[in-house]
C-alpha cells in the first residue's frame, strides 16, 4: 500500500469545554481515572466483599461504559538531562560521584527493561438518542425543555453536562464502594489523553523530583 492511499483518522471530536468531550454525532463523555487497588494483599474474605461489590455496582448500570486501559513506555530522557545537569552544579566530589553513577544506572535499566507506566480510566458517554429510548423520558424532556412549533427543543450543552456529571458522580460512588478512587480529567488532561490515543508512538515523560 502506498502511501497515498492511507487514510488518516479522523477524530470524532468537535471541542472539550468544562471537563466533557463533545462529539461531532452531538454526544458529550466524560473520563474519570480510576485509581489502583493492591487486591492480591488483601485477605480472601476482603477480596470476596470487593469482588461482589463491583458485580453489584457493574448490574445497577443502565448505560454503557467504557473502561480503557492505557500502557506507555516511559522517556527518561529529560530525567537523565536534569540529571546531568545537577552532577555539573555539584560540587561535592563525592555526590558528583554518586550522581554519575545513578546516570548510569537509569541508562542501562532504561535499555535493559521496558520502564512502563499504567493507567485506568472509564469514558462516561451521555448521548441524546439513548435518552430519547428510556420509557416516558420523552415526556419528562418536553415539560423540563418546554415546545416550540409544536417540537421538543434540543437539550442545551448546560443540561447534557448535568445529566453527564450525574453519571460520573454514580460511577465514582460506585468505584467509591469498591475502594477505588476516582479523579474527573479537566479540559487539559482530556487533550493529553486524546492525544497519547491518537499518537501511539507518544511516550510517557516521568514527572520526578530531583
Amino acid at each position: 500500500m502506498n502511501q497515498g492511499a492511507r487514510k488518516k483518522k479522523k477524530i470524532p471530536v468537535t471541542e472539550i469545554k468544562e471537563g466533557a468531550i463533545l462529539m461531532k454525532d452531538g454526544s458529550l463523555k466524560g473520563v474519570l481515572m480510576i485509581g489502583s487497588l493492591n487486591f492480591s494483599l488483601k485477605s480472601s474474605e476482603e477480596q470476596e466483599a470487593i469482588t461482589y461489590r463491583y458485580q453489584e455496582f457493574l448490574n445497577s448500570l443502565d448505560f454503557p461504559i467504557q473502561i480503557l486501559v492505557s500502557t506507555r513506555k516511559f522517556d527518561v530522557s529529560d530525567y537523565l538531562k536534569t540529571l546531568e545537569q545537577k552532577r555539573v552544579e555539584q560540587e561535592n566530589e563525592l555526590l558528583k560521584i554518586q550522581t554519575s553513577e545513578y546516570i548510569d544506572f537509569v541508562k542501562n535499566l532504561s535499555q535493559m527493561v521496558n520502564i512502563m507506566s499504567t493507567y485506568f480510566y472509564v469514558i462516561v458517554p451521555f448521548t441524546q438518542s439513548i435518552e430519547k429510548q428510556a420509557t416516558g423520558l420523552i415526556e419528562k424532556m418536553k415539560k423540563s425543555f418546554g415546545k416550540k412549533n409544536g417540537e421538543t427543543k434540543l437539550p442545551t450543552f448546560q443540561q447534557m453536562r448535568a445529566g453527564l456529571w450525574q453519571r460520573m458522580e454514580y460511577i465514582s460512588s460506585g468505584l467509591s464502594a469498591c475502594s477505588l478512587k476516582t479523579v474527573a480529567l479537566n479540559d487539559d488532561e482530556l487533550v493529553e489523553l486524546l492525544y497519547k490515543m491518537y499518537n501511539p508512538g507518544a511516550r510517557e515523560r516521568p514527572v520526578i523530583n530531583v
